[in-house]
Formats: structure tokens, C-alpha cells, sequence
């Protein structure tokens, strides 16, 4: 028998697998279910783990498979299960550099697509909005989810502390939605696109940087179109 904590969070990272294909981050998780602390999450998912609802792979960030659903959950509609468990890829090449993103590891030889480079995106302040496309990069199938991709060159040093440096290339998954928490490609007032965390205070939208130099901006949420979520890292030396 589940408590409702344990039902929310086994609920809301189901959803966001099915979305995604990527299990959501804990501070994600503390949000979604009102948390004070991470503490209470690490809790509630080894809860999960022990009554065998999830599966944690060892060494491995953000790496959860969820093994079966209670009736409660699983009566939604259509059985969504199994799915693989996932964890932040990066295709590194060259000397050791910047740290990749926590969790990060290279990716698996196989099939490949080409993605259209579509130029520059700002991990510092916001540029001007991407249209062009610069040239095609090689990206991993395993890197992809379903739906349409594109890739962008980070220019700045914004999201350092989350493993995005200049010079990177990152994977887009195209879509206007994305959860607070997200790091996303945000067109502002419509001209201006920046790569940041995206956080939702009421009516608002907060862009986050992951570097202290660099402040927060907060927008009106009409000013804030999202244009993709982050869904993989391609980075050359």
C-alpha cells in the first residue's frame, strides 16, 4: 500500500517519462510535490524502490526505471511500461575539459541523424532569435526522443554549473511546453532567444542562469515563448 506522496511522485515521474523519455530531476520533484527539501524525495523514491514499483541504476544520475504501476495509478488508460531507463548523454571527443552535465555519459556507437545546426544560442544574455540554418551535425539515435530536433551552438558561460559551456552544441527536442525546472530554448518579446533554466511563479516566467554572475530575468508569461527543451550535449575539443 502506497501513502499519496508516494502515489504523486511515483505518478508525476511516470508522466514525465511518457513525455520525455527522461526521468525528472529531484529538485523537480521537490517542486511538483510542494517539498521543503530534497531529503523528503530521497525518502519517498527508496520507498518506491524497496515495495518494487521503481529500479535505480548504481553510478548512474537521474536513472530510474519504473518496474510496475500500482492499480490505482496503472488504470488511467493503456499500458505505458516498460520503458528504458535514462540518463544525460554527451559525445566527447579530444583531452579531458569542463566537467559534462552530472550524470553525463559518452554515447553508445550506433545510428546516427543529421540535426540542421540552426547558428548561435545565448547561455548569457539573450540574442537575437535563431532561423537559419548554419550547416548539419551528426547526433545519435539513442540521443533522440520522438517527435522533431534541432541543435544550437552555446555561446557564454551562463549554464557552466550545469555542465553547458561555450562552444557546446545542444539537442533541442522542439516543443511550446516545458515544466518548471526545465532548461529550454526561451524566445522573449518574440526576437530575442536564450538558453536557460525556466521557472513558473504565478504569472510570470523566470529564466535562470546556472552561473551567480548572472542574474535571473522575470517576465510577464505573454513576453516568454518556449521554443524546445534540452535533451543532449555534443561537445568537441
Amino acid at each position: 500500500m502506497l501513502t499519496r506522496k508516494q502515489l504523486d511522485l511515483l505518478d508525476f515521474i511516470d508522466r514525465r517519462l511518457s513525455r520525455d523519455g527522461v526521468p525528472p530531476s529531484f529538485d523537480e520533484m521537490k517542486e511538483a510535490l510542494d517539498l521543503r527539501s530534497k531529503s523528503g524525495i530521497h525518502r519517498l523514491i527508496t520507498a518506491l524502490e524497496e515495495r518494487g514499483f521503481i529500479r535505480r541504476l548504481p553510478h548512474r544520475a537521474r536513472a530510474i526505471e519504473i518496474v510496475r504501476m500500482p492499480d490505482a495509478l496503472a488504470d488511467r488508460g493503456g499500458d505505458r511500461l516498460p520503458r528504458p531507463a535514462f540518463a544525460p548523454r554527451v559525445i566527447e571527443g579530444g583531452r579531458p575539459a569542463a566537467p559534462p552535465p552530472r550524470g553525463a555519459r559518452p554515447v553508445e556507437s550506433g545510428g546516427a541523424e543529421e540535426l540542421p545546426l540552426m547558428g548561435r544560442i545565448a547561455a548569457g544574455v539573450p540574442i537575437a532569435a535563431i532561423s537559419e540554418v548554419t550547416r548539419h551535425v551528426s547526433v545519435p539515435h539513442s540521443m533522440l526522443s520522438p517527435g522533431e530536433h534541432y541543435a544550437l551552438e552555446v555561446r557564454g558561460d551562463s549554464m557552466r554549473d550545469a555542465g553547458i559551456n561555450d562552444g557546446d552544441v545542444v539537442v533541442i527536442r522542439e516543443t511550446t511546453t516545458a515544466d518548471t525546472g526545465d532548461i529550454v530554448v526561451a524566445l522573449v518579446d518574440g526576437q530575442e532567444a536564450t538558453l536557460k533554466r525556466l521557472r513558473r511563479q504565478g504569472g510570470t516566467i523566470a529564466l535562470e542562469a546556472a552561473n551567480p554572475a548572472y542574474e535571473t530575468k522575470v517576465y510577464r508569461e505573454d513576453r516568454v515563448r518556449v521554443q524546445g527543451r534540452l535533451v543532449g550535449l555534443i561537445r568537441t575539443y
